[in-house]
């Protein structure tokens, strides 16, 4: 660290000072319509003061920087990657030590995925969180996990991680003593001696789960009591109408913060708020919550971002950005577009994607969101049904094919994958699969057929230059850059078997990633095709977050087109959505455009699209 970069203790008191003043009459008002709590209040002041106190030097650092220069994440080079600790590298240690081959990927940004300790065999997957500062002991430590966000911080990469504050483990120290009647602990969540209300509640609030877990309370004949448990039986639901756990959780919040996370995602936001009568969906107090979380954030450690997960249409998700006078979350994942996007893979027809994007596009610069092809979960068909209707689809059958599809029963598929938490009675149910294995790579390697080889490689490939393309900020999931595939190997393993989302969530098999110095490989096309497209991406600024983007009509079904554009410089984005060759009509005369993947320069105007073909098309300014 320069000289000039250390602050005094007084310069740290005023940086205190000035943040918390700026926001104190607000988050005492919305605290207060919460709460009507005043020592609740001044206890938060005086802690999270203390947080701020003990953040070490380096990370203040940080925090001054982005304060300065508060767009950052918006930036052409932020490119992500999302990763189970024990899956890509066996510990956190070992993740630090496969930070040389993340640069080689180009990504600037990990989201390690939930690592906090949890139960063997009710953990789902990291989610039901037994202590908010312990990492799961096979993983590592605490101070393992600062060492390696420092190393990152070393190499300008962010570290983003979970933060679950919607439930915790029945395991959780908080769960044991409610379980034992403690009333201080039972009050911290939903506990009801008797069905009168859980019955009222269950009347009016959706199931999430209604056939791995049916209903939203479970009872317990040890305590001869209910507790709410919206997503699994071992998942108590908070109960944040108690200032005690919103206070408690936010101390949970400044401390993961002050190990050097960089991005902390928000786990299941629109549940956090409960009230009986309500769907417990979105309602008005979560947004007070998320509003004091980003507020509490500014104070102690500016330089961290929230990370919202709504699983709702951008449209509908957008409320969760709140203003640009009273911000909430930082950025927000683009779900319903990854849904859409393998709809369209499956109908080769890009005309609801189309309708997608232009909502996307049509909402201010300011919102970023994710976006990706595959991550840890399902992919669920929450897809604009109305919409599909006018088109002649009915949602069920329309499911139904879809599901059918990328399992390979239908529609000239060459995907591989599974169901989750199918329901017979409803119809409905989830898919899951790799990028790799849905493009039909998968499918192609098991028959040893070449040309389809070719044409599943070209098809992921493509995706993903859609997907960069998008605005907002692309995320890979591991594996993906090298072609992992489906891993049905969970299946052998008893506290997995029962959750076929263990399928896409397999080892990152190292000796295939010696493979991308093999050109001829699948790992290598695809490692190759990704590094040029993230290579464009950086280095053209029509692919800042700012830029105006907008969906362009080829004149063809299979072919989606996309313009951006930003200081007079344009890029239009073609991407063929079908196995076969179509001709692309985008009427651009005005001018001459180069591809910037093979640098063929061109006329924009009927452009030959090989199966699965893509291309950048740049706007050559008048020399």
């Amino acid at each position: 660290m320069e000289q000039n970069d250390y602050i005094t203790n007084a310069e740290n008191e005023d940086t205190y000072f000035r943040r918390f003043s700026k926001y104190f009459d607000e988050l005492k008002w919305l605290y207060q319509e919460l709460y009507e709590n005043d020592a609740m209040f001044a206890e938060l002041c005086v802690k999270i003061k203390r947080f701020y106190l003990i953040r070490e030097e380096e990370l203040k650092k940080r925090d001054r920087q982005r304060e300065k220069n508060p767009d950052w994440y918006k930036k052409n080079d932020m490119l992500g990657i999302m990763f189970y600790i024990d899956n890509f590298a066996n510990t956190i240690n070992g993740v630090k030590e496969k930070l040389g081959y993340l640069e080689q990927c180009n990504v600037n940004y990990i989201h390690l995925m939930p690592f906090l300790d949890s139960p063997k065999g009710s953990s789902d997957g990291g989610y039901a969180v037994a202590d908010f500062r312990k990492v799961q002991p096979e993983l590592g430590t605490m101070d393992d996990l600062e060492a390696l966000t420092a190393e990152c911080h070393k190499k300008n990469i962010n570290v983003c991680m979970d933060f679950v504050m919607n439930h915790t483990s029945d395991q959780h120290e908080w769960a044991k003593k409610a379980r034992n009647g403690d009333r201080e602990y039972m009050n911290r969540y939903f506990f009801f001696d008797n069905d009168t209300i859980p019955r009222q509640y269950e009347e009016t609030v959706p199931q999430v789960f209604p056939t791995t877990a049916p209903g939203n309370f479970t009872w317990l004949e040890d305590s001869k009591h209910y507790v709410m448990t919206t997503f699994y039986p071992y998942q108590w639901d908070l109960n944040y109408a108690n200032p005690e756990v919103f206070n408690e959780m936010m101390y949970h919040f400044l401390y993961l913060a002050n190990r050097g996370i960089d991005v902390i995602r928000i786990d299941a936001v629109p549940y956090i708020w409960k009230e009986l009568g309500t769907n417990c969906r979105n309602l008005k107090k979560v947004h007070t919550i998320v509003r004091i979380m980003r507020m509490i954030s500014e104070i102690v450690c500016p330089g961290v971002l929230l990370l919202g997960e709504v699983v709702m249409e951008p449209e509908k998700v957008a409320p969760y950005f709140g203003t640009i006078e009273k911000p909430e979350c930082h950025m927000l994942y683009n779900v319903t577009t990854m849904a859409t996007t393998w709809h369209t893979v499956a109908t080769r027809n890009v005309s609801l994607l189309r309708e997608q994007l232009d909502k996307v596009n049509a909402l201010p610069k300011e919102y970023v969101f994710l976006n990706y092809l595959r991550c840890h979960d399902d992919i669920g068909w929450g897809l604009d049904y109305k919409s599909l209707a006018e088109k002649g689809l009915e949602e069920r059958s329309h499911k139904q094919y879809l599901n059918d599809y990328f399992q390979g029963f239908a529609g000239y598929s060459n995907s591989k994958g599974e169901l989750y938490n199918a329901d017979p009675v409803t119809g409905d149910a989830r898919f899951c699969g790799t990028t790799a294995s849905m493009c039909g790579i998968e499918k192609a390697k098991s028959e040893g057929k070449e040309a389809d080889m070719e044409k599943a490689i070209q098809c992921d490939l493509m995706l993903h230059a859609y997907m960069f393309m998008q605005s907002g900020i692309p995320v890979l999931y591991g594996g993906d850059e090298i072609g992992q595939l489906n891993d049905y190997s969970y299946k052998e393993n008893p506290d997995k078997r029962e959750d076929s989302r263990y399928l896409h969530r397999g080892k990152m098999i190292w000796e295939n990633v010696e493979k991308i110095k093999q050109p001829d490989t699948v790992e290598a096309k695809l490692f190759s095709g990704l590094q040029k497209l993230e290579q464009i991406r950086k280095t053209e600024k029509t692919f800042l977050t700012a830029a105006n983007c907008y969906t362009l009509d080829t004149w063809t079904e299979s072919v989606l087109g996309m313009v951006r554009e930003y200081q007079g410089e344009k890029i239009i984005g073609l991407f063929n959505f079908s196995e076969h060759e179509q001709m692309a009509w985008i009427d651009e005369k005005d001018g001459v455009y180069r591809e910037l993947i093979t640098d063929y320069e061109m006329p924009a105007s009927g452009v030959t699209m090989p199966p699965y073909g893509f291309c950048y098309l740049k706007k050559l300014l008048p020399k």
